[in-house]
């Protein structure tokens, strides 16, 4: 590859030719439509040092100049940077044509058809003037500039004034529109994750001069190899391109491993994946009505930024300021700046923390986002997360140990050899609702182990937060209060956008659209939330009212917040208001405009209109806003202070009043709703994760309600309150709802995916109840019901229908529940010898052994049980686990993922058919004590093996299932066996199955009827 060098003259000078490993400098790359073969420069021009009377050589002028502006010297152009006269060198050009617009820093596509002026941030004109001539541009009908289009992370237009019409992002929807390129490949997303047939689709309406380069054009798009031979024809040329693709998908050809990801990797990305922080931005930016350069642009001159940046010792910048302040901007614009100058091997990843959505307000979501864009960025380093995932799935990243197996494999991510420099950004610490110290104390200790990574992240002014990052001696702190007149200068370019918008909108004259502007600059106090606010409520007034009005509005955001509720005290819907502001202060996740109808009871009958109620959520004057159907808080300042300022008018009766209408309007919306096969699965064995919510979702209104109703009786607290005591007494409400709809309940917790909250939901009511006068035959139901779903939730949880089949089958037949619905029962089924009576002293089973079970061990912290054929033993720190086994083997396992870190070989000490016994960690975790003596584990970790999932069979008729877990009949799943009724051998006859279990009982399974 060899390049144009635009020296200080101006002119511009091929480089040498860089061969295979040599490092490449920062480049820029011109994506462009050839005209006639005599317009274009070419590489015998510039040896030869003319062709600058060429129409041709303005693109060139074109690429260097705009090279320049983006700080490059070096640039590449297709026309002029490959000697096509050497055939060897064109066919290795064009075969490595796609890497190098991946590689490019900065991509131009410039186009000569389109003109106008670029999109003016202060113009309201929907659509522009160009986007005609955009949308019929020859760009987009040429074959190559389809690679041109996908291989690079951003893509520039230009119309033929050289004026930026946007990038590939920002021009997404009409790029999809016009190529019919799916958005996520636009967006970045691997092309192997799309079908070979679709990838081909993308090229039919473009064309090639030789028509063999419709074939050559994808070769990068297809990850393949292959000589070019001019002269074979189109058909021939796809034909060498089809067999190539074969041989890679059938893994004959050795592809880079940057290139191509496994199925299983696809897997692992997907499950670590809970947002996208690249979606979260642009939301952020589209909510609060885009990025302003000029708003940000101050900070790259900022002495403690530039110290931050290029100080090497200088490795934790943090940002602090109040509320509203514009923080979370400010880092938008330090993220797009980044992407700009950083080279293009560098990382950059970030994370927007936020209060108000439950996805990304804890610690272990920012380190899954922050993994998800390492990793899509540099698909090899997904090699550390696999040795994890590999074991432990999807549960690697949800359960109780997620935090500790993902800060062990982030760790291990920023120790890889292969990492360049890398760039982390968090925003909004103390919007993390959910173990923040613990984030901070790994931000804290990472940001000193690697020279290669620097972190930026921001907060308000919280002491407890300076308190744990002044821990960090290589801190940078940047305080906006401090740079105030930085920041009101940002404020005031805010000012004049939004004022310029408001004036087109509400066609403000002269003397309001300065009134106004002067209002603001006057009393915004360097605060971005408070213009917003305010010509947000300026958007609501008549144009002729706007000067009597501007005096309302006071200085500061909570004298702001202050006028706001006032105004909703005084209108005509001023207790509708406040109840649903208190509905949104209060609930346990962002709740959805259909779910709010079943918390608030004056909202039950618009639950069909969803305009109305758009309407009304819009009279909570500016505190909330509804993004994809879900109501927010506009900011998490302005949930505070309904919480702290506005508590006595919002809760008059106090915050425990709420929660006992939210439990109570609960039960109510339940009750009415809630029945038998929700969804209308029919099969009783239909698998969960085969279920996909219809249209209408019967559940929509009341999924909050079925999984919080408990916490929010709990949180009333109402044993120290005497107002509604019936409640939880015998024939109380949650008696009569466990009565009538328990079963449906539980049916309605599968199909939410939320069996694992109903066993804690149980056990909260069991403890409210416990104890008190009255309620003696609610406890027995309840306790009953816990013993039930705990009991049965491995059933139920697979198969939602289950907990009419197997829950109830094989429950006692003393138990209340089974009682309570036996009209649910299968009249086909029959069972002897009859289930015992009452519940037994087993309140769980835990499956998964093939074999038996001789030793189990509780971890030290007590959070942990684990069981083996032979002898285990805990580490101090519980983290670790120890087991023994036949082979003469001990392996070492991660007792939060499973994952086998090391498998010791003790040799000849012992017989074979031996194990250890007296296993026990030492207090450093280094060794081993055992019964034939102390074995140092400090070794590194051994490699694990994979192996391939059996195809069950089919079978007709009754029969068990291969892996004896389920009785079915023509292999459609019907029964749940509990694990004490599994067989250790069965016999099968046209209606019946009896089944020896290893406890040497015989039972018999009966079908009356004939259920196909």
């Amino acid at each position: 590859m060899r390049l144009l060098l635009r020296n200080d003259t101006g002119e511009f000078n091929l480089t040498k030719a860089w061969v295979g490993d040599e490092s490449i400098p920062p480049y820029a790359i011109l994506s462009h439509t050839w005209g006639a073969d005599g317009d274009e420069v070419t590489f015998e021009d510039l040896r030869n040092g003319i062709g600058k009377d060429k129409p041709g050589y303005e693109k060139i002028r074109f690429c260097g100049e705009q090279a320049r502006q983006d700080g490059l010297q070096y640039f590449w152009i297709d026309t002029c940077c490959i000697d096509k006269a050497n055939f060897t060198e064109l066919s290795e050009a064009i075969n490595s044509m796609f890497r190098w617009y991946r590689d490019a820093a900065r991509c131009y596509a410039y186009l000569p058809d389109v003109s106008g002026p670029a999109f003016d941030i202060h113009e309201d004109k929907d659509p522009q003037p160009w986007e005609s001539d955009f949308q019929g541009s020859s760009w987009f009908k040429r074959g190559w500039t389809l690679q041109e289009l996908l291989a690079p992370r951003s893509v520039e237009f230009f119309s033929r004034e050289r004026t930026r019409l946007g990038d590939k992002i920002s021009l997404q929807q009409h790029i999809h529109e016009i190529t019919g390129i799916a958005v996520s490949a636009l967006q970045g997303g691997q092309l192997s994750q799309f079908p070979v047939d679709e990838r081909l689709s993308w090229t039919k309406r473009r064309q090639t001069k030789l028509e063999e380069d419709k074939a050559y054009s994808l070769l990068g798009i297809f990850s393949v190899h292959m000589p070019l031979i001019y002269g074979e024809g189109r058909d021939n040329a796809f034909r060498r391109l089809r067999e190539e693709i074969e041989k890679c998908s059938k893994g004959l050809v050795q592809r880079p491993a940057s290139v191509q990801l496994q199925k299983e990797d696809h897997e692992c990305i997907q499950h670590l994946r809970l947002t996208d922080p690249r979606d979260d931005k642009k939301r952020i930016q589209d909510t609060k009505g885009g990025l302003l350069e000029d708003s940000y642009r101050w900070i790259l001159e900022n002495p403690d930024f530039q110290q931050w940046h290029d100080s090497q010792q200088s490795r934790l910048l943090w940002i602090k300021g109040d509320p509203g302040k514009g923080k979370t901007m400010l880092l938008c614009g330090i993220i797009n700046e980044l992407k700009r100058s950083i080279a293009q091997k560098d990382l950059l990843s970030y994370f927007f923390c936020q209060a108000t959505d439950a996805r990304i307000n804890n610690a272990t979501a920012v380190l899954r986002g922050l993994l998800y864009l390492l990793v899509d960025q540099q698909p090899s380093l997904i090699s550390h997360i696999r040795k994890k995932h590999d074991h432990a799935g999807k549960t690697l990243f949800e359960d109780a140990n997620a935090w500790v197996a993902l800060c062990e494999i982030f760790t291990s991510i920023l120790q890889d050899l292969s990492l360049t420099s890398t760039y982390l950004i968090v925003d909004a610490l103390d919007e993390c609702v959910t173990d923040l110290p613990k984030l901070l104390d790994f931000i804290v200790e990472l940001s000193s182990a690697s020279l290669r990574v620097k972190w930026i992240v921001s907060s308000r002014n919280w002491p407890d937060i300076e308190e744990q990052l002044a821990r960090a001696g290589h801190r940078v702190r940047l305080s906006l209060e401090l740079n105030a007149e930085s920041v009101s200068a940002a404020v005031s370019v805010f000012i004049q956008h939004k004022v310029l918008q408001l004036a087109q909108d509400k066609k403000y004259d002269g003397k309001t659209t300065e009134a106004v502007q002067h209002h603001l600059s006057l009393n915004a106090d360097g605060t971005f939330l408070w213009v917003a606010l305010v010509c947000q409520d300026l958007k609501k007034i008549s144009r002729w009212k706007v000067l009597a009005k501007l005096n309302a509005f006071p200085p500061g955001l909570n004298s702001l917040y202050r006028r706001m509720l006032d105004q909703i005290c005084n209108s005509d819907d001023a207790d509708l208001c406040k109840r649903i502001l208190a509905a949104i202060a209060i609930v346990y996740r962002p709740v959805t405009v259909q779910e709010l109808t079943s918390l608030v009871e004056l909202l039950k009958d618009m639950a069909d209109d969803p305009e109305s109620l758009q309407e009304i959520i819009g009279l909570c004057g500016s505190f909330l806003t509804i993004r994809e159907e879900t109501v927010y808080f506009v900011h998490q300042s302005a949930k505070d202070f309904i919480l702290t300022k506005a508590s006595d008018n919002i809760f008059p009766s106090g915050r425990e009043e709420v929660h006992y209408a939210f439990f109570s309007r609960s039960l109510q919306v339940m009750c009415s709703t809630l029945q038998r096969d929700m969804y209308n699965l029919h099969a009783l064995g239909y698998p969960i994760e085969r279920v996909e919510q219809p249209d209408p979702d019967p559940l929509a209104a009341l999924r909050y309600s079925c999984i919080y109703w408990v916490d929010h009786l709990y949180d009333w607290n109402s044993i120290s309150s005497a107002v509604y005591p019936v409640d939880l007494q015998d024939g109380g409400s949650v008696d009569k709802f466990l009565r009538q709809k328990y079963l449906y309940w539980l049916e309605a917790l599968s199909l939410c995916k939320s069996m694992p909250k109903g066993v804690v939901l149980m056990a909260k009511i069991e403890a409210l109840i416990y104890g008190r006068a009255g309620a003696s035959a609610v406890l027995d139901l309840v306790q009953d019901a816990r013993r039930f779903i705990m009991y049965h939730k491995g059933a139920i949880e697979s198969a939602p229908l289950q907990a009419y089949v197997s829950a109830l089958v094989f429950s006692p037949t003393r138990s209340l529940i089974r009682h309570l619905f036996k009209e649910e029962a299968p009249p086909w089924l029959t069972i002897k010898p009859a289930i015992r009576d009452e519940w037994g002293a087993c309140l769980q089973t835990l499956e998964g052994h093939s074999r038996g079970v001789s030793s189990v061990a509780f971890s030290h912290d007590s959070t942990r049980l684990a069981s083996a054929s032979h002898d285990m033993a805990f580490s101090h720190d519980s983290t670790r686990l120890a087991s023994a086994s036949y082979d003469r083997t001990v392996k070492i396992w991660d007792a939060s993922s499973s994952v086998c870190l090391q498998t010791l070989n003790v040799g000849t000490t012992l017989n074979v058919g031996t194990t250890l016994n007296n296993m026990l960690f030492d207090t450093t975790g280094f060794y081993l004590h055992t019964s034939i003596g102390t074995i140092n584990i400090s070794v590194t970790p051994s490699v694990l093996s994979t192996s391939i999932e059996p195809r069950n069979p089919r079978y007709e008729g009754l029969a068990l299932s291969s892996d004896r877990v389920w009785i079915t009949h023509n292999s459609e799943k019907l029964v749940w066996l509990p694990s004490e009724y599994r067989p250790s051998c069965s016999a099968v006859s046209e209606k019946a199955i009896g089944i020896g279990v290893g406890s040497g009982g015989v039972w018999i399974y009966k079908s009356l009827l004939d259920i196909s």
